[in-house]
């Protein structure tokens, strides 16, 4: 079986970056994922954000780490990783007491678009490829 997942956005937040017990770097940011068309009925433009929550190991979260900031436009290819419980996504509680979902994405690849500023113009960018070791969910410290 496979899984890819490609997606296009903008971080919502400034990377973060820890190290595993055995060295490995692991990075985290969200990112928001845009999606315009215009209403049919009204003719009015509609939006839609979808957030994920990324995985970035290895050489390529120090990258991140590095050269992003939020705001700035990347391409991630990767593959989710379901919540062990529910099998989709991570299910939690918000402060008023509805419930959220998380999407969880393993970035097998990050390519950084656009100028630093995150104006998304241009795509030559940084690109690196890792391989992902496979940790249990309690091992990964965020």
């Amino acid at each position: 079986m496979y899984q890819q997942l490609t997606l296009v956005g903008n971080l919502g937040t400034d990377p973060e970056m820890r190290y595993m017990p055995d060295g490995q770097a692991v990075t985290n940011f969200s990112l928001a994922c845009n999606r315009r068309w215009t209403d049919r009925n009204t003719g009015q433009p509609q939006e839609e954000v979808t957030w994920f929550r990324v995985s970035v190991w290895g050489r390529q979260a120090e990258a991140a780490h590095q050269y992003l900031n939020k705001g700035r436009q990347v391409l991630i290819e990767g593959r989710l990783r379901p919540d062990p419980t529910t099998g989709g996504p991570r299910l939690w509680e918000r402060n008023d007491g509805s419930v959220g979902a998380s999407f969880e994405v393993v970035a097998d690849r990050v390519q950084f678009l656009g100028g630093s500023n995150g104006n998304g113009n241009g795509s030559n960018g940084h690109t690196a490829n890792v391989t992902q070791p496979e940790y249990e969910e309690d091992d990964i410290p965020f």
